[in-house]
């Protein structure tokens, strides 16, 4: 499977780890407004974060080739429903159908 590279601007966060602060995609430059989870894989860090966009991205890092990469996103809702974080289980399915 291969992801979309990035180019992240990262700052040392607790105990130095780094966290990404901004990235750019092509020519498009998202500043991260703010760090909604962060896990580790096997091989990979993830960093699940809120785009200055309204779109929600997970940022996958490789520490052996300092390389980013973007394996998730999801773009703001319809006119009037722009925060991500509010849309809670809308499109979830549930028995008889989807989620109000």
């Amino acid at each position: 499977m291969t992801f979309l590279p990035a180019k992240v601007e990262c700052y040392d966060g607790y105990r130095g780890q780094q966290e990404p602060r901004r990235f750019d995609l092509g020519r498009r430059r998202i500043e991260v407004v703010r760090v909604l989870d962060r896990w580790i894989g096997p091989d990979h860090r993830y960093f699940k974060v809120l785009g200055s966009d309204g779109c929600l991205y997970v940022l996958r890092h490789d520490e052996r080739c300092w390389s980013w990469e973007v394996v998730f996103f999801s773009a703001p809702g319809p006119a009037g429903d722009e925060d991500p974080l509010k849309r809670g289980d809308r499109g979830r399915r549930k028995r008889g159908g989807y989620a109000d």
